[in-house]
Formats: C-alpha cells, structure tokens, sequence
C-alpha cells in the first residue's frame, strides 16, 4: 500500500502548477460544502421549519444549477475557465455566510437558488480546465485523481461538521441551533480560503490537442454540428444514468431505515464508507483502463455494479445488503472519471464547457425526474416490493445505457493511457 500511494504522490507531483493549485481549491470547497450538505438540513429542523422548507431549499438549489448549467459551459467556453469558476467561487462564498446567518424562511430559500446558480459556474468550469491544463497521456490518472480527492473532502467535511457540533454542544455548553450555526460558518470559512489557490491559477492554452482537434479548430458550422451531435449522444447515455441513479439513491438512507429499522448511525456510517470506497476504486480505474481501454473499462464497471443493485434490492439481510450497497457504489461511481476522461477526449477544447454542463443538466433531469415514480411505488408495495421494484428499473436502466454507450463510442479511438 505504501509504494502504491507513493506513486499516486509522485504522479500529482508531475501535474502543473495550475492543476495542483486548483486541486487545492477543490478540496476546500468540497470541505465546506461536504459541511452544507449534511448540516443545513439540521439547522432548518432545529430553527423550528417544518420538512417542507427542507424540501423548498432542495429544490430551489437544484432549480437553479439546472438553469444555469447549459447558460455556464457558454460563458465558460466564451470568457475562459479561470475568470468564471472565480466569480462562481466568491458569489457562492457570499450566498454560505448569508445562509449561515440568516433565519428568515424567504431569505433562505433564496439565497440556497443562489448558491446553486454560481456554484453551476464552478462545477461546469472544472473538469474543462483539467482537460486544458494537461496532456492527453495523462488525463485519466488526472481525473481520478481528482474525483477521488473530492470524494474524500466531502466525506471529511460531512463527518467533521457532525462531530465538531455535537462537541460544540456537549464540551461547550452551546445550544443546538447556535452550535450548527457557527459550524456552518466554519464551513463557509474554509470554503473562502479555497479562493486563495484559485487566484494563483494562469489562464493558458491547452498543451496539447489531437490532429483531427487542430484540423476542426477553424469557426464553422460541421465542426460545431460534429461536436454537438458527439455531445447528443453523450448526454442521452448520462441522461438513462441519471434516471436510474434518482429512483434509489436519494433514498438509500431511507431504504436502510425503513426496510431494516437501522440507526442514524449505522446509516452515516455506511454512507461515509461508500464515499471512501468510491475514493478508492476511481484511484484503481486506470489500471483497468490501461488494460482494456476507456469506453470498455467504464463499461466494466457498470456491468459489474448491476448485480450488487438487484442482491441489494431483494435480500432481507442488513449486513448483505449494506456489502452489496458498498460494491455497488464503489463499481459504478468508479467509472466517473473515465467518463469525464472520454468526453474531454471526444470535444474540441472549445466545446469542452459546453458538454460538460449537458451531460450534468441531463443527469440531473433524470435524477429530479423520478423522485415521485419512486416514493409512489414504496408507498403502493410497501417496503420490500417497493424498493425492489425501483432497484430492478435502476438495474435495468443501467443496463441499457451500459449497451448503448458501448455500441455508440466503443468503436472510437481514445488514448487508453
């Protein structure tokens, strides 16, 4: 394990400066949104709001990044990766103190649309700055690199937040509400110092851009419909994954409590160790790409994952069915990097904004999309044919875009390094 996280160690120090800087800055903001994510919905409960105000924030943040998405990999393409993931940065900074601070119902509805909106102009801008900022050779180690990282400052922000305001409350003697309240500052804090690496970042042409990118770099209408069309096709795979993902993933906490009466604790426990196992898988993804190739190992790992979906759907076994569940999670979601690899690989550089907000506005349709179609089937079949019900359309979704993708760009040529 020792000289495999050495290597790891040494291939970051090959990255450039702009990508370790931005990796620093991605590793705070997740920090303190990994805060966000699990802390804010207990301070509204602890302000006195009923759920429904829980369930407005929600959907008002994911409004708003569906709004902006497609609008951000625009301005991105059009003004450049730096200038937007900045301004996206301090506006979504702004709108984390103003909600960390504010208790009126109206003021934090609106300031959780803002949050979405500018952190839209963060997320679309990213993983095109990676892709421009270093060699085509080196991109798949890059991306999993990176998503692992993420993955991780989220499970630290989420589980540090929990544990320094159940202390703040216990040691010092601070109420509930007061002591989530100055965690959340805390995580807004810590999202802010993620600005400072993003201010040393320089705006650079990419290092390097296949032939057939070179020969379509000219304005013209074929190269904008080639790319579009490679985009198209792109986001309908992301789109059936998005889908599946909605009908069981918001749910699994619910899932776990409902069908096995587990504790809170056993739930975030087993949450925090899919994240970590996810980490774990995308560092080991491109050993497999290395093997096999992109499409062909992302398409592996999304086969793989179906199984451990169905056993997870239809055992009655707590401890299979949380095994089942880590497998699952650390299959499927090991195939992200390699996806987001093979899109960059597929666009001209200055497409790249643009597919990247398409295939996470699709993927967010399909998650939004099916929210009722799942809660109505538990509520129609109970919780064990429920859930199974959802588990099996999931799988099969998953299988139909696993076939798909391999029939459309398996025929593709991509850098399997």
């Amino acid at each position: 394990m020792i000289p495999w996280l050495a290597d790891w160690k040494k291939k970051i120090a090959t990255f450039n400066l702009n990508i370790q800087m931005f990796m620093l800055a991605n590793v705070l903001i997740q920090i303190g949104m990994g805060v966000f994510s699990v802390m804010y919905n207990l301070y509204i409960k602890e302000l006195g709001y009923p759920e429904t105000l829980n369930g407005k924030i929600i959907a008002m943040t994911s409004l708003a990044s569906a709004l902006m998405l497609v609008p951000a990999g625009f301005l991105s393409d059009r003004f450049g990766r730096k200038k937007i993931i900045i301004i996206g940065a301090v506006v979504a900074s702004f709108t984390l103190f103003y909600r960390s601070l504010m208790i009126g119902e109206q003021s934090l509805i609106y300031a959780a649309f803002f949050t979405g909106l500018f952190m839209a102009l963060v997320q679309v801008s990213g993983v095109p700055f990676l892709a421009e900022n270093s060699k085509a050779s080196e991109r798949m180690h890059l991306f999993s690199i990176h998503f692992s990282l993420m993955t991780v400052a989220g499970v630290i922000g989420s589980l540090g937040g929990g544990v320094m305001a159940d202390m703040l409350h216990t040691f010092g003697d601070i109420s509930v509400v007061n002591s989530i309240k100055y965690v959340l500052i805390l995580g807004a804090v810590i999202f802010t110092l993620g600005l400072l690496p993003l201010l040393r970042l320089q705006t650079v042409k990419a290092k390097e851009m296949a032939a057939d990118q070179v020969a379509d770099s000219k304005e013209g209408p074929s190269g904008f419909r080639k790319n579009l069309k490679i985009i198209i096709l792109f986001g309908f795979a992301n789109l059936l994954i998005g889908t599946g993902s909605g009908l069981v993933i918001p749910y699994l906490n619910l899932y776990f409590s409902n069908r096995f009466g587990a504790s809170n604790s056993y739930i975030g426990l087993i949450l925090s160790l899919g994240s970590a196992m996810t980490a774990i898988a995308m560092l080991l993804g491109p050993a497999l790409v290395k093997r096999v190739g992109k499409v062909k190992a992302l398409v592996i790992f999304q086969l793989l994952s179906i199984p451990f979906l169905f056993i997870t759907g239809y055992t009655n076994s707590l401890v299979i069915a949380s095994i089942a569940f880590l497998m699952r999670q650390a299959l499927m979601n090991a195939g992200n990097p390699i996806q987001s690899a093979i899109a960059m690989d597929l666009v001209q550089d200055k497409y790249k904004g643009l597919a990247n907000s398409v295939n996470q506005m699709v993927f967010n349709v399909g998650w939004a999309s099916t929210g009722a179609i799942s809660t109505g089937l538990v509520m129609t079949f109970g919780f064990y044919w429920g859930y199974a019900y959802t588990f099996t359309i999931t799988g099969i979704l998953y299988l139909i875009a696993s076939t798909y993708f391999f029939i459309v760009f398996g025929r593709k040529k991509l850098d399997s390094t």
